[in-house]
């Protein structure tokens, strides 16, 4: 990837709306982060990876990232049906911020109840519950960025 490429995708980025993108390749690993569009800031990260210095059996430190949850699963946590987050966006629990949220921790659920509302591109998808159950934990904070694939409820199906 040249410097072109890059600079066309951190405008792409930028104009996107997105808060954070991270793009890996065999020999590149790229960051973005776009603060608010009255700020104007924009980081990117570009490590550029020697093919020699990559061992085979080295994945284990490129997934830990320090969003990412502990890879440690309690026991008791395994009995959970996690609900993970189909798109990439800013996660909201409440329909607008006068409004409750969507779902409480405890409360009951069942397949089609919106839990929370993920922002793309200015656009609002609700995010509706495929399992019945309680809500058991709520892992995302309120107006944060979430990642496709990214656990956000904790549910109890029994």
């Amino acid at each position: 990837m040249d410097i072109k490429e890059i600079q066309s995708l951190i405008k792409f980025v930028a104009k996107s709306g997105a808060s954070e993108v991270k793009l890996e390749t065999d020999d590149i690993k790229i960051t973005i982060r776009t603060g608010p569009a009255s700020s104007g800031t924009e980081t990117t990260y570009v490590q550029q990876i020697p093919m020699q210095a990559q061992p085979v059996s080295a994945p284990a430190p490129v997934a830990a990232t320090p969003d990412a949850p502990a890879p440690e699963a309690t026991d008791e946590e395994s009995k959970y049906i996690t609900i993970k987050s189909p798109i990439i966006g800013t996660f909201y629990r409440k329909p607008s911020p006068d409004k409750p949220a969507f779902v409480e921790v405890g409360a009951s659920i069942a397949p089609g109840d919106v839990l929370c509302v993920i922002e793309a591109m200015k656009l609002f998808n609700d995010i509706e519950s495929e399992v019945s159950g309680k809500v058991v934990k709520v892992l995302v904070e309120d107006s944060s960025p979430v990642e496709f694939d990214q656990p956000l409820f904790l549910v109890d199906p029994s």
